[in-house]
């Protein structure tokens, strides 16, 4: 039996992305569906438990008015519900965590709860219905518009057919677009495809940068605490396992040397601070710290999502169901190895011979049983065939000048590509990880950007929207377009306008098309918290 259920607007994919595109388009008015595979909304910042990285002028522009209210609602979480110190309840600039990649590190259950707060009201009036634990699986198109999407119950329900005026894409990995037979680019574009200087000479479509199944690990400073895990089922294969990339990795993936992104020379980073100082892996994403609590003091969290976790063995898209499994219990236990090697052979950063038996898993702060995230963190999805595609020369420093540019102190001139119909702004480094055909790293600059609103229209159908990091860009752009701020500000910008159709009966490519549309669409982003244009601090006038 299915059951059969209509709205305006049905967004697929409950993370980042999808959660802003459900707040944007009920800010509107409109009635919305939100599903999800997994029990948490939230995508990076909470079933995949990945602290926001987050760009150098993020405390005071370059997001959206609602991702801001996500970021003082974190801080609100812990000024309300934890035992903090006077002077941390007063900080402005509180870091729950205290991790260096976000002025707001934090535990993934807390964005939840924010999320959940934010969308409260919209629940309790019925616009929005959120729907866990539904995997889409089959659509009805017909010519260029999606009908309906069909989902099953990963719970053993019925299945359920979702028909609706606009359907939103904001799974991890454009599940949507194979099913509704919309154009779409997997891995990584070739030169004379987009003329890009660091694209590959031909195209490799299965060449996709590898995921993680991150963790978060505490660690218990009593004497003798030994909460060593059973060894894992593949520990020899990961203990002894050598990267073969290009250019070459320096040793053995499990140990505290690496790659570094920038440069590729080997690079030593101890677990913890040697005497009190320098670049270590503990602070790097610190989720819980215990220096801002009264009393009672926990032990400090971790989040693990390292060069050492990263799995980039097999590309899992479009792979059949059966080879996926073995895929991700692969990088389970490469996590799990990563673990029980800290736990046990790991070079000390005092000295004092091996392993951090110390160490434990906190399954509680991520929901799951096993202590690893309730879903892998997927850094590269399908990517539509867009109206426009953003490539390295529209916001490559080299590409564009010729050199690495510092970006906090560009001269007059200097800038990404300026974009008529942007829907907002981002910036992070072009970051592109090790990938399944054998590269190391691609680490560049890149300029602060703009979101251009033909990135999230396919080129063909016409009531089918990306929101999340399956727009328009090449396998070289996504490097820069898939971080939490900039997610949320995609999804966001995708569920106002599909809203701003609805309501005004127009087409996504009409708004983009028509410049007066295009203005009044701009204008009612502007009066929603949407920043359009980088200020004059980040792009100073000639």
């Amino acid at each position: 039996m299915v059951r059969e259920v209509s709205t305006e607007i049905l967004i697929v994919g409950g993370g980042t992305g999808g959660i802003a595109a459900a707040l944007g388009a009920a800010a509107l008015g409109c009635n919305v569906i939100l599903t999800e595979e997994t029990e948490w909304v939230g995508g990076q910042m909470t079933s995949q438990a990945v602290p926001p990285d987050e760009h150098a002028w993020i405390e005071s522009f370059g997001c959206t008015r609602r991702y801001r209210k996500l970021r003082e609602g974190i801080r609100d979480y812990y000024r309300q519900h934890q035992p903090l110190t006077e002077a941390e309840k007063k900080n402005p600039k509180l870091n729950p965590g205290g991790g260096g990649v976000s002025p707001i590190c934090h535990e993934p259950r807390v964005s939840l709860a924010v999320m959940e707060q934010m969308l409260a009201e919209h629940r309790t009036s019925g616009r929005v219905r959120v729907m866990t634990h539904h995997k889409a699986i089959g659509a009805d198109v017909q010519k260029d518009r999606v009908r309906s999407v069909t989902l099953a119950n990963l719970r053993g329900g019925p299945e359920v057919t979702i028909s609706a005026q606009y359907v939103l894409d904001a799974t991890e990995l454009g599940d949507l677009l194979p099913l509704t037979k919309t154009e779409y680019v997997t891995g990584a574009e070739s030169k004379a495809q987009t003329n890009e200087p660091h694209a590959t000479e031909s195209p490799e479509p299965q060449n996709v940068q590898s995921f993680t199944w991150c963790f978060p690990v505490a660690l218990d400073l009593a004497p003798g605490a030994d909460h060593t895990i059973e060894k894992p089922k593949q520990w020899e294969r990961w203990r002894d396992y050598v990267p073969h990339l290009t250019p070459a990795w320096p040793g053995k993936l499990l140990s505290w040397t690496y790659a570094q992104p920038v440069c590729l020379k080997p690079l030593t980073r101890p677990l913890f601070p040697e005497k009190a100082k320098g670049p270590n892996f503990w602070n790097y994403r610190k989720i819980v710290r215990n220096d801002i609590y009264e009393g009672s003091k926990p032990d400090e969290v971790s989040l693990v999502n390292w060069p050492m976790n990263d799995y980039w063995e097999h590309n899992v898209i479009d792979k059949p169901p059966e080879d996926v499994a073995v895929y991700l219990e692969e990088a389970k236990q490469l996590s799990f190895s990563l673990l029980y090697w800290m736990q046990t052979e790991a070079p000390r950063h005092d000295g004092k011979g091996q392993g951090y038996p110390g160490l434990y898993l906190r399954p509680d702060l991520v929901g799951t049983d096993d202590g690893l995230a309730m879903a892998p963190y997927y850094r590269e999805s399908r990517r539509i065939k867009a109206m426009f595609t953003v490539t390295e020369n529209h916001v490559g420093s080299s590409a564009r000048y010729g050199k690495e540019l510092n970006v906090t102190k560009l001269e007059p001139g200097q800038h990404a590509e300026f974009f008529e119909d942007s829907v907002g702004i981002g910036y992070y480094r072009i970051d592109l990880h090790p990938s399944t055909g054998g590269k190391n790293y691609i680490d560049i600059a890149s300029l602060p950007f703009q979101i251009p609103l033909g990135a999230l229209v396919p080129q063909r159908m016409e009531n089918l929207l990306a929101a999340c990091k399956n727009i328009g860009v090449t396998h070289i752009t996504n490097g820069c377009y898939r971080l939490h701020p900039v997610e949320w500000n995609i999804g966001e910008a995708a569920g106002l306008l599909a809203a701003w159709c609805v309501q005004k009966k127009v087409m996504p490519r009409e708004v983009r098309e028509d410049k007066q549309r295009l203005e009044e669409f701009q204008k009612m982003l502007g009066e929603q918290g949407v920043e359009m244009r980088w200020p004059e601090k980040v792009y100073p006038r000639g």
